[in-house]
């Protein structure tokens, strides 16, 4: 067992795939010297500048020869330093990555996997640096999309991504790089699509993704303090969509609090919750609740990050209100 923070463990990842295939290779702005997150420190060192490569300022040439190396029979790594940029190579991204295996019929695979920070979390990045934009990729087929939760989750499914044929988006966020887990020792691999069931109850089914399934145990632990048992599940993934989880889940709880980062509108929080509401509507003892970010740009200060960001007590109030109880 080792103590990893959230960064070590995707260094680790990345390590762990670029040792057992030598197709495995790394680029993005900065990634040589370890980034601006520290999240490739040593890997250029250990795998040499043939397989760690610095990139030009351009998440469109970044995108770009990923896509090409991907189509060479590489299986390219490409570090988006904020999520914010995909804004920038969004037709590389959604327009042929996402496409190219469809359209040529199964001929040509797309093994790729872009990566960087993402999210808010209090850390005043603002309204170009700070945003959660998971919901930019969901609504593209063909785009498979991970977002972890810890440090364990982050080495896991980061090495499945990397051997999955498919291209994968992935969120890592910026507010849990420092974050430390206990992880165990030999490969770590965690299968895309399949959600966790961290906490279990009775009461009230809790759906969180990313930094907002800390948020949902913290809710859980003062909801406890008040005799309400909630059921929490990391999603860990958004596409494959483990519903069967989360159905099951509110199947026995009979109620649905579903927690996101990013802003409500179109949020992926509506499809966990268009889901319940088709396909577990009898189950249901009360209406599915949405708790999310708002739909405004992200601001720098605080206290108005505060107010737009999503919170325990936020999460609290919203399910004292499903059960009828003050807050």
């Amino acid at each position: 067992m080792a103590e990893l923070t959230y960064r070590q463990a995707i260094a680790a990842a990345l390590a762990q795939e670029m040792a057992r295939d030598e197709r495995v290779v790394l680029l993005g702005e900065d990634v040589a010297c370890g980034g601006v997150f520290k999240t490739t420190t040593g890997l250029r060192e250990r795998f040499g500048p043939d397989r760690v490569w610095d990139t030009p300022i351009s998440e469109q040439a970044i995108a770009g020869a990923a896509m090409g190396a991907a189509m060479g029979g590489l299986r390219p790594v490409a570090e988006i330093m904020f999520s914010d940029f995909y804004a920038t190579c969004w037709d590389q991204v959604a327009n042929e990555i996402a496409k190219v295996r469809y359209m040529t019929g199964g001929q040509v695979s797309m093994p790729l996997v872009l990566r960087g920070a993402n999210g808010s979390g209090g850390l005043g990045f603002g309204s170009q640096h700070g945003q959660s934009a998971e919901n930019w990729a969901m609504c593209v087929p063909g785009l498979k999309i991970a977002s972890p939760a810890g440090p364990a989750e982050a080495f896991g499914l980061l090495a499945a991504a990397i051997r999955d044929n498919d291209p994968v988006i992935f969120f890592e966020h910026k507010a849990l790089y420092g974050r430390k887990e206990e992880i165990g020792d030999g490969e770590q691999l965690l299968p895309l699509g399949a959600a966790r069931t961290l906490r279990e109850g009775g009461d009230v089914t809790l759906v969180g993704l990313s930094i907002t399934v800390g948020t949902c145990q913290a809710a859980a632990i003062d909801l406890a303090a008040r005799g309400i048992d909630a059921e929490v599940i990391d999603l860990r993934t958004l596409v494959p969509l483990d519903a069967a989880t989360v159905l099951a889940s509110v199947r026995r709880t009979g109620r649905l609090v579903v927690v996101e980062e990013n802003p409500g509108q179109l949020g992926w929080g509506a499809s966990v919750a268009a889901i319940a509401a088709e396909e577990a509507f009898g189950a249901l003892r009360a209406p599915v609740t949405r708790v999310s970010g708002g739909n405004v740009p992200l601001p720098v200060a605080a206290s108005l990050e505060a107010e737009v960001d999503v919170s325990p007590q936020r999460v609290i109030a919203a399910v004292t209100a499903l059960l009828g109880q003050a807050t």
